[in-house]
């Protein structure tokens, strides 16, 4: 059977086990459909990796508003025992009202039978009326921020709610593109897998050999800072360890999570993923750029990798792959962010 024909079947979705014919012989296709297959892997696997950045984004927006919604969960327990208390000594005050004989307090006053004892309750009632006034006046605040909060908790709950239907979602997308790419590889010879390997160096290698061509790399001139180094540290001691999609450590990471702990062993908070990385952080010109800042790759900005000098960065690429380090052109570069000042 011809290559070209068992590569059409497999990217059908043939069943296991077929595999290609020696991709080694350019003369029967199988070098083109081994491209192709290389190509549709490649493709969910990046599909799958713009979907764990947006899995990354929704499970962080989830634990903030988690954390926010038992904050003001407890506040509302707060403000409950608060209002029994000021509640139960409102109805002392008004059972006390009733026990004297519901008569206005001025009347009581004017029935004392000296000067001295007027004046006397005429104080403790002037304390009475304010400190009625008081709880009154307490209750009711009491009761209104119970509203607020209680308004403001299930807004919360919601968008809540909302990310984690969001994090579901991303998560099967993710498991549908690694599962589908998995099942293409699996129908490859080893030999087929090796060339495939091979390939996709190769593609790497001239994409970097490109960007150093342009000479980009005698702009760049920077000096790690005393944060960077400690980054860079941390990123190049991981050096081996397996990509996981949604980890963050410490014995698998994905590529924004190698970063964010990366960053926070150097004492900088950054943020989850790569794209509220290309976001929030500050973007410097690639001929400033200095070992430690940050480099996003890819339209979507849904990878990244840190820059260690000498035109190579530190990466985790993808499922099936350990943490290296590659030519920083050897991926398509949105731009540079940096961390620290």
């Amino acid at each position: 059977m011809l290559v070209a024909a068992c590569t059409l079947g497999l990217l059908a979705g043939p069943a296991a086990g077929s595999a290609y014919a020696d991709p080694a012989d350019p003369g029967d296709g199988g070098m083109r459909g081994l491209e192709q297959v290389g190509k549709e892997i490649d493709r969910l696997h990046e599909a799958a990796e713009s979907a764990t950045d947006a899995y990354n984004g929704a499970q962080e927006r989830a634990e903030k508003q988690q954390k926010a919604v038992d904050e003001l969960t407890e506040k509302i327990d707060s403000l409950r025992e608060k209002r029994g208390k000021y509640t139960k000594t409102a109805g002392a005050l008004a059972r006390a009202q009733y026990r004297s004989g519901g008569m206005p307090d001025e009347a009581h006053l004017i029935l004392r039978k000296t000067p001295e004892a007027f004046m006397h309750d005429a104080v403790i009632m002037r304390k009475g009326q304010q400190a009625t006034k008081g709880v009154i006046t307490t209750l009711a605040a009491t009761e209104s921020r119970l509203d607020e909060y209680a308004a403001e908790s299930s807004k919360k709950l919601r968008k809540l709610e909302a990310n984690k239907k969001r994090k579901a979602a991303a998560k099967k997308k993710i498991e549908k593109d690694l599962e589908r790419a998995e099942d293409l590889e699996s129908q490859l010879a080893e030999k087929e897998l090796e060339r495939l390997r091979e390939l996709e160096d190769e593609a790497a290698s001239a994409r970097q050999a490109k960007w150093l061509e342009s000479g980009v790399l005698d702009e760049i001139s920077g000096k790690a800072s005393k944060a960077g180094k400690k980054a860079i540290g941390y990123a190049t001691n991981q050096i081996g360890k397996d990509y996981e999609w949604g980890a963050e450590g410490p014995r698998t990471f994905d590529c924004s999570g190698l970063t964010l702990r990366a960053w926070q062993a150097a004492g900088e908070e950054i943020p989850r993923t790569s794209q509220e990385q290309w976001k929030q952080l500050e973007h410097v010109p690639i001929r400033k750029m200095r070992p430690g800042d940050l480099i996003i790759y890819k339209r979507d900005a849904s990878h990244v990798g840190m820059y260690v000098g000498g035109g190579e960065m530190v990466h985790a690429p993808r499922t099936g792959r350990q943490i290296t380090v590659a030519g920083a052109g050897s991926l398509l570069i949105k731009g540079v962010v940096r961390p620290d000042e």
